[in-house]
């Protein structure tokens, strides 16, 4: 019998008052989704793009459409390895855009230079969902290369295992977004965009030598 890892992802809890349409400026740069195969990156970043006014990219979606081939194909003629080098080499040239919803593919953590990249060039935020969640939503799903195995379930709680680490290690937001609607996320997320935003903008503000500094 295949046992659940119920693994802990930290919700980040926001006061910031819900986003409107017309707050979209508030929300500068990139947001880069990252996160395990069916924690919701492409569903939620088209919906996060529609709201804040910026143009969305799945690396996936972006791979296939210059090779010509779905994912499991370019898995079966190049292996796991040819695969991430093209996913790199995307990654590389779509994270120069400017004011973009990125949803990169759940390996795409695994390289550093992957993990530094993407927190140079913008808002890196974490979809953790629990194993159960995440092979509910696949299970069905046949464009996941390293899931057509005898123990799916088995394999994702691998997947998580190993890479959970490093989806922390590289996001600036863990958010969970496992058992609720797409639109519930966002509005969360974007709240949480926010306090970002204005945390940051507070502490350049506090460090700018024009800035005078209470006594």
């Amino acid at each position: 019998m295949a046992v659940d890892l119920q693994y802990n992802c930290i919700m980040q809890r926001s006061k910031t008052p819900t986003t409107k349409n017309s707050d979209a400026e508030l929300i500068p740069g990139n947001i880069i989704l990252i996160g395990m195969m069916g924690a919701g990156k492409t569903t939620v970043g088209k919906l996060l793009a529609n709201l804040v006014g910026k143009t969305f990219i799945d690396v996936d979606h972006e791979i296939q459409q210059r090779t010509g081939v779905g994912i499991p194909v370019i898995f079966e003629i190049e292996g796991e390895a040819g695969f991430r080098k093209r996913e790199s080499e995307v990654l590389r040239e779509v994270v120069q855009q400017q004011n973009i919803v990125l949803a990169t593919g759940g390996g795409a953590i695994l390289y550093p230079d992957n993990r530094t990249l993407l927190r140079q060039h913008g808002t890196v935020i974490y979809l953790c969902a629990p194993v159960s969640e995440l092979r509910r939503r696949t299970h069905q799903d046949k464009n996941r290369p390293l899931l057509q195995t005898g123990n799916a379930h088995a394999k994702l709680a691998g997947l998580f295992t190993q890479r959970d680490p490093l989806y922390r290690e590289t996001a600036h937001i863990i958010m969970d977004s496992g058992k609720q609607s797409a639109r519930t996320f966002v509005q969360k997320l974007l709240q949480r965009l926010h306090q970002l935003n204005q945390e940051s903008t507070g502490a350049e503000l506090k460090n700018h030598p024009s800035v005078k500094q209470p006594k």
